[in-house]
């Protein structure tokens, strides 16, 4: 089975260094999307406007499949 990497960006750069083996790119979508939203709630008041929270998935080979970008902004 294929090994996908969950890396997340909030002020700081985490890298995911053991990673999942899931079937394929679809299983590690929403594998991503469910994580996203657990991750979120652990971020308990830390994001601010200017201060995007981010999760980039990757295969095996480094290269990225997905990216979703949670972005915190005051209205002009």
């Amino acid at each position: 089975m294929p090994r996908y990497f969950f890396h997340i960006r909030h002020d700081t750069d985490k890298r995911d260094e053991e990673g999942e083996e899931l079937a394929d790119r679809h299983a590690a979508w929403k594998e991503a999307t469910v994580m996203a939203g657990q991750m979120l709630q652990d971020v308990d008041g830390q994001l601010k406007p200017g201060r995007d929270w981010e999760m980039e998935v990757t295969d095996e080979f480094s290269q990225p499949l997905f990216r979703l970008v949670i972005s915190a902004q005051q209205p002009r």
